[in-house]
């Protein structure tokens, strides 16, 4: 029989599942007027969008692991949570296409299927930041965040983790379009080095300067290479979400090196404000450092 550490009211189920869908659209409305999404559920091979499935519910665990409402969860319930969730996301996604006319006796059912799963996901991950984050906070019901978690030890990997949640949740936004790739093509070698380092510089601004929300909680400033090590770390993490969305959206297929450089130095740039900046404001002011 399982077990769990937690028992909701339908009341508090339909609260969670209301926050959850304002979430959602909150975060992924973009990609649902975008029509560069849409064919993507059409051209892209269905082992590709199955892959896309799998990432998104190993990053829905990782989030629910250390952000979700409840700290005592156990790994079942957080798989739980994680599939609710991305049930929602499919739901929303299917009714937001369908309202605006997208999805239509003229497709196929595989063309709905591979459209609706490749906007699910995003919303998915807002589904998750939205029950997390847009509620009003219980103390010991929240996740890693609670208050007693500030006597905490740092804890590195952890951070990291998040970091990527939020790196995918800004990235999925833009690599699908084709405005990525303009960018990329048209910009020269010193024009990406230029991008490159202002990802970093706002790397810097938000973990160290800007005075962010949850900044002297969740970022390690104890010397110079603790603080080195997070920026560097942050802005790894960006780059690596962004080649793998675009990589996810077909966008790195077939593309000689220097493009694919280029597209990830591109995206990583609003990627790397949701790895420092989301990341950040995706905790509830958890004592987690990187």
């Amino acid at each position: 029989m399982i077990s769990f550490s937690h028992s909701r009211t339908v009341a508090d189920s339909l609260r969670e599942y209301g926050r959850g869908i304002a979430g959602g659209l909150m975060f992924s409305t973009p990609l649902l007027y975008t029509m560069e999404v849409w064919w993507s559920g059409f051209l892209l091979h269905p082992g590709r969008i199955l892959l896309y499935v799998v990432i998104t519910f190993g990053l829905l665990m990782i989030y629910n692991r250390f952000v979700g409402l409840r700290r005592d969860a156990n790994l079942l319930e957080v798989a739980i949570d994680s599939m609710e969730e991305m049930g929602i996301g499919f739901v929303v996604a299917a009714g937001v296409l369908w309202l605006t006319g997208r999805i239509s006796g003229d497709l196929t059912v595989e063309e709905m299927i591979g459209m609706v799963s490749m906007e699910a996901m995003t919303i998915a991950i807002g589904v998750s930041v939205g029950t997390a984050q847009l509620g009003i906070s219980k103390g010991s019901n929240s996740g890693v965040s609670g208050e007693d978690d500030e006597k905490e030890e740092p804890q590195y990997l952890p951070q990291v983790a998040i970091a990527l949640c939020g790196a995918v949740l800004f990235a999925a936004n833009v690599a699908a379009t084709e405005e990525v790739e303009v960018i990329a093509m048209e910009s020269t070698p010193s024009r990406l080095l230029l991008i490159l380092l202002t990802s970093l510089g706002l790397t810097a601004l938000i973990l160290h300067f800007a005075g962010f929300r949850g900044s002297d909680k969740h970022v390690m400033r104890g010397s110079f290479y603790l603080g080195l090590r997070g920026m560097i770390t942050t802005y790894a993490v960006a780059l690596f979400a962004s080649a793998a969305m675009l990589y996810l959206f077909g966008k790195l297929d077939d593309m000689p090196l220097e493009f694919v450089v280029g597209q990830i130095v591109v995206l990583a740039f609003p990627a790397v404000l949701g790895a420092s900046a989301g990341r950040l404001l995706l905790q509830a002011g958890g004592a987690d450092h990187a």
